[in-house]
C-alpha cells in the first residue's frame, strides 16, 4: 500500500510511521522539519514541505492510495487551512480514502441530543477553539464525497498499545476517560488499511 502520512513527527504519527514501514508499505511523509525524523529508514520517502501549501501537498500526494493525517490544530488554523487543500488535491488525483485524527469534543453528546460534546453545558473545556477547528475540518470531509474517517480519541497520554480499547461510531464509549497514544495509532492504522468506519467519526477510549 502506498500511504501519504501527514503529521509524521507528532506523537501519534511517529507510531503509525513505524508500524507502516515495519509492514513494508511505501510511505511518503510530508514534514516541515525533516531533521525530526531520526535515521530515516528504507521505504520512506521524506519530503520537506507544508501541508497548508497546495503545491507541496499535490506533489506529496502523487501515487498515494490512502492518506493518514495526524495533524493537529498547532495552536492556530492549520486544520481549517489544510483540509480544503487536501480535499481538492485528492479529488484532482482520484484518491478517495483519508483517515484523520480529531478530538472527542466533536462527537455527539449522549446527555444533550443535537449537541456535540464540546457544545454541551457540562463540558469542562475552558476554550472551544481547538474543537471548533476540528469540527470545521470534519464538516468539510463530510461534504467532500471522499471515503473519510475521523478518529476521535479522548484524553491522550503517552503509552504503548495494549489492544484492549473500546470504540463507537459518532459517540465516545460510555465512561471512557483516556486512550494511549499507542492504541490511538494502532486503531487509526488498522481502520485506514482495512477500510473500516467510512463516513463516521469514531470515539476511542479504554
Amino acid at each position: 500500500m502506498r500511504i501519504l502520512l501527514l503529521g509524521a513527527t507528532g506523537r501519534v504519527g511517529k507510531k503509525i510511521l513505524k508500524q507502516a514501514l515495519s509492514d513494508q508499505h511505501e510511505v511518503t511523509a510530508l514534514v516541515r522539519s525533516p531533521e525530526k525524523v531520526e535515521s530515516p529508514p528504507s521505504g520512506l520517502a521524506l519530503l520537506q514541505g507544508d501541508a497548508c501549501n497546495a503545491a507541496h501537498l499535490q506533489n506529496a500526494l502523487r501515487g498515494a492510495e490512502i492518506i493518514i493525517s495526524c495533524l493537529g490544530t498547532d495552536g492556530g488554523s492549520v486544520l481549517t487551512t489544510y483540509t480544503p487543500i487536501l480535499i481538492a488535491a485528492m479529488q484532482s488525483q482520484a484518491v478517495s480514502r483519508v483517515v484523520t485524527i480529531g478530538t472527542a469534543g466533536i462527537l455527539q453528546s449522549r446527555e444533550h441530543p443535537g449537541l456535540l460534546r464540546y457544545e454541551a453545558p457540562d463540558s469542562r473545556r475552558s476554550s472551544t477553539r481547538a474543537a471548533e477547528e476540528h469540527r470545521r475540518s470534519w464538516e468539510l470531509f463530510e461534504a467532500s464525497g471522499l471515503e473519510w474517517t475521523v478518529v476521535c480519541p479522548t484524553y491522550l497520554p503517552d503509552g504503548e498499545p495494549i489492544g484492549q480499547y473500546r470504540f463507537e461510531r459518532d459517540y465516545l464509549p460510555d465512561g471512557g476517560m483516556s486512550i494511549s497514544v499507542g492504541d490511538t495509532a494502532a486503531f487509526t492504522y488498522r481502520t485506514a488499511l482495512e477500510n473500516q468506519d467510512i463516513g463516521f467519526r469514531v470515539g476511542l477510549a479504554y
